[in-house]
C-alpha cells in the first residue's frame, strides 16, 4: 500500500491533526488500513450493515444520509478529500454504521478497524495517544455540528434556512461573496427542503435586492435583511 501517494490528503484530515508527514506515513502503516474505489452512485456503507471501521475520503465525493420510515433522506454531510466518517460508532457498543454513504464521484476511501484506533498499539507507538486526542476532538465537533441541524430542522420557513445557512457562510468566509460548499440538490438536502422551493425562493430573495447568485457563487448584498430572514 502506497500511503506516501496520499499523505498530503492525509495530513489535512482531523484524525491527523497536529502530526508530521513522517509520523503519518509510519502512523497508517501501523494502522493497516484497507483502501477501497467505489464507482459513482454506489454505497460506500449502508445504515443497518455492520460497522468495517472509520472511513477517510481519499479521493472524490460522496455524502452521507438517513432515511425516514417514509423514505425521505435527509442530508448530513458532503464528504470530500481528508474528511474523517463512521468516527462516532468507534467508542460506542453499536455495530452498525449509523447513515448510509454515497459516492457522488468515483472516489476511494481508507478503512481503518476501530480496535486499531481505540486499542493498546502493540507497537507502543508514541504518537497513539495523540491520535486518541483527535478522535475524541472529532467526536465532539461531530456533536455540535448535530446540534447545528436540529437547528435548522426547527426552522420552519424554507427563506429562514436559506438565511441562515448563508450568514454561517458569510462568517466562515469572512466575505460577502463565496462559494456555496455543495450543489443545490445537496444544499436541499441538507436543509431538508424540495429542490424547487429551495430555487424559487433563492430567486425571490434576489427579486427583492437580497442577495445575488450565479450558480455556485453567491453574494449578500443586504447583510441586516438576511438576519432578519434568519430570526
Amino acid at each position: 500500500m502506497d500511503i506516501e501517494k496520499y499523505v498530503d490528503v492525509l495530513s489535512a484530515a482531523e484524525l491527523f491533526e497536529g502530526l508530521a508527514d513522517d509520523e503519518i506515513v509510519n502512523m497508517v502503516k501501523c494502522l493497516e488500513p484497507r483502501i477501497y474505489e467505489y464507482e459513482k452512485n454506489n454505497y460506500v456503507a449502508i445504515a443497518g450493515e455492520e460497522f468495517k471501521g472509520i472511513g477517510i475520503m481519499l479521493d472524490g465525493e460522496a455524502i452521507a444520509y438517513k432515511e425516514n420510515f417514509a423514505g425521505t433522506r435527509v442530508m448530513m454531510t458532503l464528504l470530500t478529500p481528508g474528511d474523517v466518517f463512521g468516527e462516532i460508532v468507534a467508542f460506542s457498543t453499536h455495530t452498525k454504521w449509523p447513515v448510509t454513504v454515497e459516492a457522488q464521484k468515483t472516489c476511494k476511501v481508507l478503512f481503518i478497524s476501530r480496535e486499531r484506533i481505540v486499542g493498546e498499539c502493540r507497537q507502543l507507538c508514541p504518537w497513539h495517544r495523540k491520535l486518541i486526542e483527535n478522535m475524541l476532538m472529532i467526536v465532539s465537533e461531530r456533536a455540535l455540528a448535530l446540534s447545528r441541524k436540529v437547528e435548522y430542522l426547527s426552522i420552519k420557513s424554507i427563506r429562514g434556512k436559506i438565511s441562515t445557512f448563508l450568514l454561517e457562510q458569510y462568517k466562515k468566509t469572512g466575505k460577502t461573496m463565496f462559494m456555496l460548499p455543495m450543489n443545490r440538490n445537496e444544499l436541499a438536502d441538507f436543509l431538508n427542503v424540495s429542490r424547487p422551493s429551495l430555487s424559487r425562493e433563492m430567486c425571490n430573495m434576489r427579486d427583492e435586492g437580497t442577495i445575488d447568485f450565479h450558480r455556485a457563487s453567491v453574494r449578500i448584498n443586504d447583510i441586516q435583511a438576511l438576519k432578519r430572514m434568519a430570526e
